[in-house]
């Protein structure tokens, strides 16, 4: 995966709180809530189950917010397709 032009955040809690940001948009674990993205015009997608970024490339997207589905990110493309869109 090239990160470049992207910038990884790690939370630790219970479980760790992921997000990748990219110009455009970011890709981001369960915690965050897509409803609230769309309150505030952010391009976000949702993945689920992941302990690293690295995870988040390969894992399935679950949900999206308005913002990120004008870009063209649709729930089931991967991560890493996002993070292109994002970007």
């Amino acid at each position: 995966m090239n990160w470049n032009n992207l910038s990884k955040e790690r939370i630790e809690l219970g479980l760790p709180l992921l997000i990748v940001k990219g110009s455009k948009g970011f890709l981001a674990c369960g915690y965050i809530n897509a409803e609230t993205c769309n309150k505030t015009n952010e391009a976000c997608a949702i993945v689920s189950g992941v302990k690293t970024h690295n995870d988040m490339v390969n894992a399935e997207i679950k949900i999206v917010s308005k913002k990120a589905e004008e870009l063209g990110v649709k729930v089931g493309m991967k991560g890493q397709a996002a993070l292109e869109l994002f970007r």
